[in-house]
């Protein structure tokens, strides 16, 4: 028997506080997240801004925030799942747990300073081996097998999803946690920064002429993905469906996309097929749209495969411009807004855009969120080696 899955609950985190109305009052009112760095020192760098959570909007539960205190990766797990799993109106006793996570490095400047030499039993240290993480929720929250951490980059969060959703459907698990986390840390900034990827600016500017590059942004979900009729028969209302998912790998080059766009061109096509669903019944996609010259240009690319080309072929935007990207979080945090974005009838804008760059011939959502009862979204993302990912979500 093959099970539809769902969607029953979630929560989240992002620089604009924790919880689902922090994200309509930041993404979907067209907010940038993006302030000076505070919690280290950037002055060594080309960058200076990544879109953090420092306290201000709806508090982590459980978690106190201090200024330039990176909060642990497993804290914010742990309270975005309590949340989830309220949400769901389950326990999730049992239950397999998916993350997508390189680990929390939170503890990296500290271990390096002191030489190694007293940071080996810091937990934070043990903590930033990535499968550590899906073990420590499942123990404080009894959840069960398999626990997995997906630690190819910015697809990893997307991967769990899918990994779940697959899961329930040839019924080898009923209810599934999944999500992904990713809070901005000094060595992982540095790294980007030395490689020229971030932004100099206070912006991230998706499918804009003058874009020059993303920046960091702190974002946690979990999400509660369930057998549909399992979720009907509890009375369990679901957020939404998830009813596709592809991944590919193009191998084009370690960093670079596909010029023509052809390996997220395949994961798009790969979740319509698993869904069944045309590509004229997706009325928004939630692009990977990092600002930088080569990314943009490939995802318009494989977006045409898809929809065919021009700009009026379906609605697009881009929410890192708000979030941030972050990385192996990107995909379940994007997962929850393509989520609501169905829910409330509202597509997310693209914001600090200043003149669309004609090679990204798009219908792009600019600036303020526009309304639209849609019935199927894709959420896409990519990542180095070639490797993509794509999410077919459906209103219940």
């Amino acid at each position: 028997m093959v099970h539809d899955v769902a969607i029953t609950g979630f929560g989240v985190l992002t620089a604009f506080g924790f919880g689902e109305q922090a994200l309509l009052d930041g993404v979907f009112a067209g907010r940038s997240g993006f302030t000076p760095v505070t919690r280290f020192d950037p002055t060594p760098y080309r960058a200076g801004h990544a879109a953090t959570y420092e306290g201000e909007g709806p508090e982590i539960p459980g978690v106190p925030v201090k200024p330039g205190v990176t909060p642990g990766q497993a804290e914010v797990l742990l309270a975005c799942a309590a949340a989830a799993l309220d949400m769901a109106g389950t326990d999730g006793r049992g239950a397999p747990v998916l993350l997508g996570t390189n680990g929390d490095h939170s503890a990296g400047p500290d271990f390096w300073a002191a030489g190694g030499a007293h940071s080996a039993t810091d937990p934070r240290t043990l903590d930033s081996a990535a499968a550590r993480l899906p073990q420590l929720l499942a123990a404080e929250l009894g959840l069960g097998e398999p626990r997995l951490a997906f630690v190819n980059a910015c697809v990893a969060g997307t991967n769990a999803l899918a990994r779940g959703a697959a899961l329930i459907r040839r019924g080898a698990a009923d209810t599934v946690l999944c999500g992904g986390a990713h809070l901005v840390t000094e060595d992982v900034f540095a790294k980007f920064d030395s490689g020229r990827a971030l932004s100099p600016e206070d912006a991230v500017r998706p499918f804009d002429s003058g874009r020059q590059g993303l920046l960091h942004g702190d974002g946690v979900a979990v999400l509660v993905l369930e057998a549909a009729d399992r979720a009907r028969a509890r009375g369990a209302a679901a957020v939404a469906r998830l009813t596709g998912w592809g991944m590919s790998a193009d191998a084009h080059h370690v960093i670079q996309p596909h010029p023509r766009g052809d390996g997220l061109a395949n994961a798009a096509r790969a979740a319509l097929r698993r869904a069944g669903a045309a590509p004229e019944r997706i009325g928004y996609v939630n692009a990977h749209g990092t600002g930088t010259p080569l990314n943009d240009v490939a995802e318009t690319a494989a977006l045409h495969q898809v929809f065919g080309a021009g700009p009026r072929s379906v609605p697009v935007s881009s929410t890192k411009s708000s979030t941030g990207h972050m990385l192996e979080a990107t995909g379940a945090v994007e997962a929850v807004i393509t989520a609501l974005a169905l829910r409330e009838g509202l597509l997310p804008p693209t914001i600090g855009g200043r003149e669309p760059d004609p090679a990204c011939d798009l219908d792009q959502v600019r600036d303020t969120a526009r309304p639209a009862r849609i019935t199927h979204a894709l959420s896409l993302n990519a990542a180095f080696g070639g490797v993509n990912a794509a999410l077919l979500l459906e209103r219940p």
